[in-house]
Order: structure tokens, then sequence, then C-alpha cells
């Protein structure tokens, strides 16, 4: 492995990025490198960052985390709202600690935003107050999903038109900014790009499974969790009494969960509901994956051990080439 920390100036640090729907295998993907290649992991996925759930969200056990250091895992409280802009902040600097290290930065997740933000920059959006972001929340959860649109309708009718009524983050991301800067967030997303880590140079592996393959892990997976204490861990979130528009209530299986616990549909019915709903959004993030991704690296299946040794000649490739 090269050295980044102690890399010529004029040399950019090398950043690696696996990528892929959930269930794919994108964790255990990132764990063989970061172990094999003395990397630190850095967390991708917009519902990991929250402490409250570790099994309905599929984050890595204690044991994997030992065998390699994890960042970014469990690091909010479910009451705070985890945007792009702010997540790429984050994985920014632990990128860099990363690269003090002497460590290889292996950013894994699905969630596009993100990994886009990390990659192509963000535009120049101000920094939102608490206050602001608390009353688009009670504002969403007084109108709903579709009222709440209308409302930004009259402020930006461009993001209101291009975003539908359940996307609760993206609606209320884009009154926040526009209440608060007085210009339409549409506007705002328009600006150039600014680069969060120019001296860093990526590679991106993705994973994209064939979806019947795909589609039967996740149902497996999601089974193993109820069977191993997802009830719990949704009990537990619900008896914090948090916004229901909040991120951390949008967890896949979370809403299907608390129809269970609240008597409103049986556990077998809450199960296939909550699995159809990840089916749907592995669908979607293939489709993004498929469409705004070029990778340097395509393995069209989960990962498996049989696709360590190629993975690794590639990983080995990277890091030699010096990026000037």
């Amino acid at each position: 492995m090269t050295n980044p920390r102690r890399a010529p100036a004029t040399v950019r640090r090398p950043c690696l990025i696996v990528a892929g729907p959930t269930a794919s295998g994108k964790s255990a993907l990132a764990l063989d490198v970061a172990e094999r290649f003395g990397g630190v992991v850095v967390n991708a996925d917009s519902m990991q960052v929250y402490r409250e759930l570790r099994l309905v969200t599929a984050r890595p056990s204690a044991s994997d985390e030992a065998r390699a250091p994890h960042r970014l895992y469990g690091c909010m409280d479910g009451r705070e709202a985890c945007s792009a802009g702010r997540w790429v902040n984050m994985a920014a600097h632990e990128i860099r600690a990363a690269w003090d290290a002497d460590r290889l930065p292996v950013v894994a997740g699905g969630t596009g935003m993100y990994i886009q933000g990390l990659v192509d920059g963000l535009s120049p959006i101000p920094d939102v107050p608490a206050e602001v972001r608390a009353e688009a929340l009670r504002l969403h959860a007084e109108l709903g999903g579709a009222g709440f649109r209308r409302k930004l309708a009259a402020l930006d009718p461009e993001t209101a038109r291009r975003l539908p009524d359940g996307d609760t983050q993206r609606l209320i991301r884009a009154w926040e900014v526009t209440v608060h800067t007085g210009r339409p967030f549409s506007q705002w997303r328009d600006e150039p790009r600014r680069p969060v880590l120019p001296e860093a140079r990526f590679a991106t592996i993705v994973l994209t499974p064939p979806r019947d393959r795909l589609y039967a892990a996740i149902d497996r997976r999601f089974a193993w969790m109820v069977d191993h204490g997802a009830l719990d861990e949704a009990r537990a979130l619900m008896d914090l009494d948090l916004d229901p528009a909040l991120p951390v209530m949008k967890a896949l299986g979370v809403p299907e969960l608390a129809a269970c616990l609240s008597g409103e549909v049986a556990l077998e019915d809450a199960v296939a509901r909550a699995q159809k709903v990840s089916r749907n959004y592995a669908k979607r993030q293939l489709s993004w994956l498929r469409t705004q991704v070029k990778p340097d690296l395509l393995i069209d299946a989960q990962y498996s051990e049989s696709f360590r040794e190629e993975i690794f000649s590639f990983v080995r490739r990277f890091l030699l080439t010096t990026g000037a």
C-alpha cells in the first residue's frame, strides 16, 4: 500500500468508494478491503448514522467493527436530521483523519446524494439554524406531505413540482433553505458545486446483483432481523416519541414495525410490507447506480469471497497509481 500521508504534495490521496443497493454485501466488501489494506470504513448510508437503529439498518456488528476501524456509524441522535451537506463535511473530516493515520479511507454505502456530494462537491447552500429546521418539521407534521408541498410550491414551484408528496426529507430541506435564505432551493442547486476534497482521487467499486437474487437476500435479511430483535429496537424508538417527520422514523422497516406494535397489522403482514418497501428501494438504488455512477470496477453480483482476489488486485493497482 502507498503511504497517503507521506506522498509528495503533487500526488492526490486515494479514497475508495464501495457502493451498491441494500443487501448487496457492500459492508462485507468494505471490511475485507479495510482489513487487508489497513483501511478505515466510513459510512455513507443515511440511516446507519443513527444510533437507535443498529439492527434494523443492518449496521456492522461489534465483531466486524473490531476487525477494522469504522466511522460515522451510529454517530447521531435520532432527534437530528442528517443532510447530505452535513454528512459530506463529517466524511471529509474522517477521510483526512484516515490519511493522517496512514490508512486508506473506504467509503461504504448506498445513499446516492451522499456519494455524489463527496465526489462532485456541494452547492454553496448556507447552514440552516436549528430553529428554522424545527419549524419545518412542525409544519410538515401539521400539514402532511401534500399540504406541505403545496406550501413549498408558493415559494419554490420548481422544487415542489419535482418532488413527490412522500419525499419528506427533501421537501423539508427545500422549505428550510428557501425560508432561511429568501432564495428558492432550486436556484441554490443550480450553483456550481464546490469541491470538498480537492486533494482526493477516487476509485469506485459498484455491486449490482441480479434483481431476483438481491430481492431474495433482502427478504431473508429482514426476516432474520425480526427473529433477532427488530421489534424491540422499533419499540424503543417509538418510546422516544420523536417527530414522525424525522428521517430516523422513515428508515426501511420502521413504519411497518411501528404499525405492528400499535396493533394496526399482524406481524406477518408488517414483515411482508417491509420487505416490499425494501425491494422497491433497492430497485431505485440500482437505477441510480446504473445511470449516475461510472464505476472503476463493476461486480454484477452480490459480494462473496470468490470476488476477493479480483477486488484486492484492483485496489493494489489503484494504490500504485500516483494520481499526479
